[in-house]
């Protein structure tokens, strides 16, 4: 990322997911460059100095995403679970 830009992490609400590098995959709230806060969600290293590109989402964006995923999380969850039983068959083989 180009350095013409300021962050401030607003609140830590979660990691999502801890890489062997260090890096963690983050949900956050962040003001970029004094604006308005957003939902965020991009791996950081360790120190928060450095971070990968990501996806914001304003407090409407963040709230359909959970509604969406609300409405569909059977269907969601029958996705998974098909994909994991094909991959324990595969690799049973």
């Amino acid at each position: 990322m180009n350095g013409d830009f300021s962050f401030e992490i607003m609140a830590h609400i979660g990691v999502i997911q801890q890489h062997q590098t260090g890096w963690t995959k983050e949900l956050n709230i962040i003001s970029w460059n004094g604006n308005s806060p957003k939902y965020d969600i991009r791996d950081w290293s360790p120190n928060h100095e450095h971070m990968s590109r990501g996806i914001t989402l304003n407090e409407a964006e963040m709230a359909r995403m959970i509604e969406a995923v609300a409405e569909k999380g059977k269907e969601i969850k029958s996705l998974f679970d098909n994909a994991r039983k094909k991959e324990a068959k595969e690799m049973e083989r």
